[in-house]
């Protein structure tokens, strides 16, 4: 059943905020203690963007979004990627029509509103450019013609981290394309024991989950979520984060202004998930790692030495100066942890 839809004109932060945490509370019915990986996952929604999920099998990526598209009541498509899988196989291709002698297109798994693409690493490079299309211009090209996406249009991807054999390494400007990068984690023990629980309840292996609003609703939203207050230290604060990766010495490439710009808009729909109607530099720190760990390169010779794009993100975090407390703190008496 259908929750009351968010009004599709001009819904009011506080509205957002509303649907915001019944979406999580629906997405939650399946996925088990998952909550801040979660947030994570629907700020990037919120924000317009697509999500790479990498993280060791079994730990509920497919889950999450399966119930995502469920949640938001968007049309949904999966796409097993595979070493064969051919550029066709997601865009659809020309088909000869013997009754009306006429080349005719049919639609591949693009023409969705949201596509999983499981396992992109494992799809040869060909292949992943038609999708990098569809990510960056919302449209594909099939024989020199162009055909537009629907919108709204998210592709959440999976990737394993330990499996290297038969797989593609995805090029910088197709990491670049996708907002944020999520891990979830191996779950607590009370969490795993949870799991089980649920299922020997429901007693068969599929679940769903409650549709919360529709394709209209979810571009309203992110309409709502551009009127998010950002003050002008904040955005300072952004920049000096992605500037200050580019001068790294453990970093080979740092992050381009795409990194500052992600760090904005995930960081002001992290904010509406938080309850706010303003950013701040919490709501940055919260979104930092997943919108810059994929965005910068580690020195090679470093590796051995365990640095990794987690450590030196989080280095810059706690090197970087924090703003001063914006108005919007002021105002509402809000008290950083």
């Amino acid at each position: 059943m259908t929750d009351t839809p968010v009004s599709t004109d001009n819904p009011s932060l506080h509205e957002v905020i509303d649907v915001s945490s019944r979406i999580l509370d629906a997405v939650e019915q399946a996925v088990v203690g998952k909550r801040a990986g979660l947030e994570l996952v629907l700020a990037g929604v919120l924000a317009g963007g697509h999500i790479l999920m990498e993280d060791f099998p079994g730990l509920g990526k497919t889950l999450a979004a399966r119930s995502f598209a469920q949640a938001l009541g968007l049309d949904f498509a999966r796409a097993q990627f595979t070493p064969d899988l051919l550029p066709s196989d997601l865009t659809g291709a020309f088909i000869y029509d013997q009754r009306t002698r006429e080349f005719v297109f049919r639609q591949g798994p693009l023409f969705t509103e949201i596509l999983l693409a499981d396992e992109i690493n494992r799809t040869p490079p060909k292949t992943q450019s038609a999708l990098l299309e569809a990510m960056q211009e919302g449209q594909i090209t099939v024989e020199g013609e162009t055909f537009g996406l629907q919108q709204p249009f998210h592709v959440l991807a999976t990737a394993n981290p330990v499996e290297y054999e038969g797989t593609y390494p995805l090029p910088e400007a197709q990491l670049d394309r996708f907002l944020l990068r999520v891990s979830f984690g191996y779950p607590t023990g009370d969490e795993e024991w949870e799991v089980l629980r649920r299922r020997v309840e429901r007693q068969r292996e599929t679940q769903t989950v409650p549709t919360v609003t529709d394709a209209a609703g979810l571009l309203a939203l992110q309409r709502a979520v551009e009127t998010v207050t950002l003050d002008e230290s904040v955005g300072r604060y952004c920049v000096r984060l992605a500037s200050a990766t580019r001068s790294h010495p453990s970093l080979v490439l740092g992050a381009s202004p795409r990194g500052s710009l992600a760090l904005m808009l995930a960081s002001r729909a992290y904010a509406v998930i938080r309850r706010r109607d303003y950013v701040t530099p919490e709501d940055v720190k919260a979104v930092a790692h997943a919108a810059l760990d994929h965005r910068v390169t580690v020195r090679p010779e470093l590796w051995i030495n365990d640095v990794t794009a987690e450590s030196v993100i989080g280095s810059i975090l706690a090197s970087v100066p924090t703003p001063s407390p914006t108005e919007g703190e002021r105002r509402t008496g809000y008290e950083r942890p």
